[in-house]
C-alpha cells in the first residue's frame, strides 16, 4: 500500500465529511497539511502583539496556494483578561493554556465571522510523531495506541462554547488506522543528527510546499502565536517568596509561577477540585478523577 496516497485521501475524505467552512490555522506542518488539501477554506491565525513568528509561513501558504489568510492580532490586556472565561470554559488550570488561548480566540474570530464548521489539525503530533520526546520512546507503537482512547483536545471544548461545530480530521477512524500502519521509521527520521517528526507528513506536504515549510522545526502553538510572552507577565507577578509559600499552603505541585496563577482564578472561578467519579483514578497532584490509563490530568495538567 502506498500509505502517503492513503494518508493524503483518507485526510481529504475526513475534511469533506466535516463540511468544514473554516480552518484554525497556525504555520505549522498539521494544519497547514489540511489546508492545502481544501484551500477554500476560510483561514484564521492568531498572534499576540505582532510577536508571532507563524507569518513568513502563513506567506508561504497564500503564495503557493493563491490563497488568503487572515491574522488576528491580540492584545496582552485582552489576552490576560480572557484567562478567567477560559477556566471556566475547560475547567483546568493547565500550565499549557497560553496555548490554548490562540485556540479560543482564533475560534472566537471565525465564529464572528459566520463560520459554523471548523477543522483543525489536532492529532497530527500524536498519531505521527510529532513530539520530540516520541523519538525517545522504545515501544512508539504501544504508546500510541494507549493515548488514542483518551485523546481529547481544548479546541473540541471551546468550540462547544461558542456554539461552533469542530471536526479533527486526523482523528477520523481511517486515518488513525492508517497511522498505525506506518513504520516507526516514516514517522520519525535523523537526518544529520537532526530529528524530523511526521516525517510521512512532510512528504505529502512537499507535493504542494517548498523545502522552508515542508522542514521547518516544530513550534508550540503559544510560541508560534506569540502567547508564551504572557508567561513572563504573569510570572512578574509572583515573587520567589510567594511562590514557595504558597506551595505549601496548597500542597500542590506547580510546575511554574504561572501554574500558581492559574490555580487561583480556578479556586475563584470554579472552586474547589471535584473528586473521582466511578471508575476515575484520582490525581496524584491535585486528587481530581482522570480515567483508567490516562497519565495526564486535565484539571491540573501534570503528568504522572
Amino acid at each position: 500500500m502506498d500509505l502517503v496516497k492513503a494518508i493524503k485521501e483518507a485526510l481529504k475524505r475526513a475534511i469533506e465529511e466535516s463540511e468544514g467552512e473554516g480552518i484554525l490555522l497556525s504555520g505549522g506542518i498539521d494544519s497547514g497539511l489540511l489546508f492545502c488539501l481544501k484551500r477554500e477554506l476560510f483561514a484564521i491565525s492568531v498572534e499576540l502583539e505582532n510577536e508571532g513568528k507563524e507569518r513568513p509561513y502563513l506567506g508561504i501558504l497564500e503564495k503557493e496556494l493563491g490563497t488568503r489568510i487572515e491574522t488576528v492580532s491580540i492584545s496582552k490586556e485582552e489576552a490576560l483578561g480572557a484567562i478567567p472565561l477560559l477556566v471556566r470554559i475547560l475547567r483546568t488550570f493547565d500550565p499549557a493554556l497560553p496555548n490554548d488561548l490562540a485556540v479560543y480566540f482564533g475560534l472566537r474570530a471565525l465564529k464572528e465571522r459566520g463560520v459554523s464548521k471548523v477543522i483543525t489539525g489536532d492529532g497530527g503530533d500524536e498519531l505521527f510523531g510529532g513530539y520530540s520526546f516520541m523519538a525517545q520512546l522504545e515501544d512508539l507503537e504501544a504508546y500510541q495506541r494507549a493515548i488514542v482512547p483518551h485523546l481529547s483536545f481544548s479546541s473540541k471544548k471551546i468550540g462547544e462554547f461558542l456554539g461552533l461545530e469542530v471536526f479533527h480530521p486526523f482523528l477520523s477512524p481511517e486515518v488513525i488506522e492508517l497511522s498505525f500502519m506506518v513504520p516507526r521509521e516514516e514517522k520519525i527520521r535523523q537526518i544529520n543528527g537532526k530529528i524530523f517528526g511526521k516525517w510521512i507528513l512532510r512528504k505529502i506536504l512537499a507535493e504542494y510546499l517548498p523545502s522552508e515549510f515542508v522542514w521547518q522545526n516544530k513550534r508550540p502553538i503559544e510560541v508560534g502565536s506569540g502567547m508564551e510572552i504572557l508567561r513572563k507577565e504573569i510570572a512578574k507577578t509572583i515573587s520567589d517568596e510567594e511562590f514557595e509559600k504558597k506551595k505549601k499552603l496548597y500542597g500542590l505541585t506547580f510546575l511554574c509561577k504561572e501554574h500558581l496563577y492559574f490555580y487561583e482564578v480556578y479556586l475563584k472561578e470554579i472552586g474547589q477540585i471535584p473528586p473521582p467519579k466511578a471508575h476515575e483514578v484520582a490525581c496524584p497532584n491535585c486528587g481530581a478523577g482522570k480515567p483508567q490509563g490516562r497519565k495526564h490530568c486535565q484539571v491540573c495538567g501534570v503528568i504522572t
